[in-house]
């Protein structure tokens, strides 16, 4: 059950993360040409900007993907505890998560049912019809709070990294000097912005175990991690979170500056239809 879960949030990412990251590079290379004035150097305040540019427009496809990959972590996770028989007394009984199912014998012990599984598709549409498209969107504000630092520090840093690979100013770095170059950056950005992925997290995390803490707001998450868990919580998961954002980020950049995306669309049969 659980590794079904872990599936359809991998579907989620493959799903998203190409629309998510096209978004998020166009937009960047877009306002550095609008920053780009008489052919002259973005200095590193206009690079930053336009990173912030860029994270900005990134999050109406970052939110949603966010939001239903962690509803569907969270639905293997608690099924996978649920699954497993709890010594309780009856009166103490707790209520159950509405997508998951349990049923309780006379004695002390909670016999389990199976949990039904859920898809992406169902967690959408249930977020739909009972919430709308603020449903979707929920946590917008913690995810602008991490997107748009990490494109801050991330498309300066690459820009920088890049162009140390350049054999001239008229050449482009090669492509394995444009992996590096972004397998670095994004591993930086990812740890300088992962306190902010932290609370982003726990913001969206819609469906509780009995134990778990509950948040109205950033400041409220941000307060309570901070008294219940200390500083260090909000480092939890910043190597791994390094591991996955450096190979992503580097493959990305290569795709991007050998133009496939162009290649593709050039050849493609709707290419015809252009003017």
């Amino acid at each position: 059950m659980e590794a079904n879960q872990t599936i359809n949030g991998a579907a989620v990412n493959l799903t998203l993360v190409t629309p998510e990251k096209a978004i998020k590079l166009a937009a960047n290379d877009f306002f550095r040409h609008h920053f780009a004035k008489n052919g002259q150097g973005l200095t590193v305040f206009k690079e930053m900007l336009a990173g912030c540019g860029a994270g900005m427009c990134q999050v109406i496809v970052t939110t949603p993907m966010e939001m239903l990959k962690i509803q569907l972590q969270d639905a293997g996770r608690l099924a996978a505890q649920q699954q497993k028989p709890v010594m309780t007394s009856p009166s103490k009984l707790v209520a159950t998560n509405p997508l998951l199912s349990r049923s309780y014998n006379s004695g002390t012990v909670a016999a389990m049912a199976p949990p039904r599984a859920v898809s992406a598709t169902q967690i959408a549409r249930e977020l739909l019809r009972t919430q709308g498209i603020q449903g979707l969107y929920k946590g917008l504000g913690a995810t602008l709070m991490r997107d748009v630092p990490f494109s801050v520090v991330y498309f300066p840093l690459f820009a920088n990294l890049n162009r140390l690979g350049q054999p001239s100013a008229e050449q482009s770095s090669p492509f394995y000097w444009a992996f590096l170059s972004g397998c670095a950056a994004g591993s930086a950005a990812a740890m300088v912005v992962n306190p902010c992925d932290v609370v982003k997290t726990r913001l969206q995390s819609l469906n509780k175990g009995s134990a778990e803490e509950t948040y109205s707001g950033v400041v409220d998450c941000v307060s309570k991690i901070l008294h219940k868990e200390g500083p260090s919580a909000f480092l939890k998961g910043a190597g791994c979170r390094a591991l996955v954002i450096a190979p992503l980020f580097g493959i990305a950049q290569v795709m991007y500056f050998l133009g496939v995306g162009e290649y593709i669309l050039d050849n493609s049969p709707l290419s015809i239809l252009s003017p």
